[in-house]
């Protein structure tokens, strides 16, 4: 069995061994705006976009904190609800909150965009969510959303920044064709963008990509700069949503996410501890471990069991080595080799028109049949040069 690379292993003794007492906690956005007195919302009515990652660097949930605080008089929720309890593609239902009173409004129900009547009685809509680093989670996209609608109805947007939990310096993966722009991919950015909320609005803003701009302001974090993944934040983990249970999750969302919109019966250890971070099926061979083990520098890849099958299962670098959007191109290559390309022949078309959105394009299938996994990654590498150049002037830092 190959054994992992030695940095990886020195990367991890190097976290495991940083006790929660040697590690100082980043200050949220939402610390940051309570120890400014809340002097961005003062004398205005509130509305926040949140969910159960809305917490400050203690815990306490944000909309409690505002509740008390300024005039909070409603809250807008996404995907997976309020609670982060609904599955992913099940829209959720306007409600009123226990905690407030107040009645949180669904942005993935009968629409994704606030609506005049949602934002009628505000000033100022703040956004404080968690989200994971990649262009296919919901999350940005109702934040982007929001910023179409602050624009048109010409209210306030204040985004308080939180830490991408992949570190900011990764810019990886395949960038997205304009025909499958969708709420899977709202951005033009590639598949891992390296971005904080608050620098991804900066820039989306600035650049127009939702229309007209709005009147933004951000609240920056401190104490988090570009290395920084989440093991190194001392912050408490919140999961965003079922499927990313633990602080390496969106490691593996990364990875196998894209892969798994296509194929029925592939076992991705979904709603366990281990979502996303193992592949099973009929098909996985010993040679697809041995592979992938050649091509994820710095992720550890071993062989296992899954209720599906022989899989694979990865142990990514806490402290943010390897190339995660690679791992995916490679993992995706194999998957359709050793299924025989029944991964592609046997989706359904709403799986198939799913997978294009995410993985931003239509043309993937007919570039495996005709290049080696390594041609497709380098072909990325003028997008990704590019969007680092552009992305420059919107880091906060």
């Amino acid at each position: 069995m190959k054994l992992p690379s030695l940095p990886f292993f020195l990367s991890l003794i190097s976290v495991l061994s940083l006790g929660i007492s040697s590690v100082r906690a980043v200050e949220l956005g939402i610390d940051v705006l309570q120890k400014n007195h809340f002097d961005l919302l003062r004398g205005k009515r509130v509305g926040l976009v949140t969910n159960q990652t809305g917490v400050n660097s203690a815990g306490e949930k944000t909309w409690m904190i505002l509740k008390k605080n300024v005039k909070l008089v409603a809250l807008y929720t996404p995907e997976h609800g309020l609670d982060g309890t609904e599955k992913a593609g099940v829209e959720v239902h306007s409600r009123r909150d226990p905690l407030t009173g107040l009645i949180a409004y669904s942005l993935y129900g009968d629409t994704r965009k606030p609506t005049p009547q949602m934002l009628a009685g505000i000033d100022v809509l703040v956004y404080d969510m968690q989200d994971i680093g990649c262009r296919s989670y919901t999350y940005i996209s109702t934040m982007g959303k929001c910023l179409q609608a602050c624009a048109e109805q010409g209210k306030e947007f204040v985004v308080l920044d939180r830490p991408n939990p992949l570190g900011g310096n990764r810019v990886e993966g395949q960038g997205i064709d304009p025909k499958w722009i969708s709420f899977v991919g709202q951005f033009p950015v590639p598949y891992v963008h390296g971005m904080t909320v608050g620098e991804l609005a900066l820039m989306a803003n600035s650049k127009g990509w939702m229309g007209s701009k709005a009147n933004l302001q951000v609240v920056k974090m401190r104490g988090w700069n570009r290395p920084m993944t989440w093991p190194m934040t001392g912050l408490r983990w919140v999961p965003p949503s079922p499927n990313i249970p633990n602080e390496m999750s969106p490691n593996y969302y990364v990875i196998t996410g894209v892969v798994g919109e296509l194929a029925g019966g592939l076992d991705q250890g979904l709603f366990s501890p281990k979502a996303f971070q193992v592949l099973g099926a009929p098909w996985v061979k010993p040679k697809m471990v041995s592979f992938l083990r050649a091509k994820c520098e710095d992720i550890k890849v071993d062989p296992t069991s899954t209720a599906s099958g022989p899989g694979v299962i990865y142990y990514a670098n806490p402290r943010g080595g390897g190339d995660l959007g690679a791992a995916a191109l490679y993992t995706l290559a194999e998957c359709n080799k050793e299924s025989r390309g029944r991964i592609f022949s046997q989706a359904s078309k709403s799986k198939i028109d799913l997978f294009h959105k995410v993985y931003g394009s239509d043309t993937i299938r007919r570039e495996l049949a005709t290049k080696s996994p390594d041609q497709i990654v380098a072909s990325w590498r003028p997008f990704l040069n590019r969007f680092r150049s552009e992305r420059q002037p919107y880091l906060l830092y």
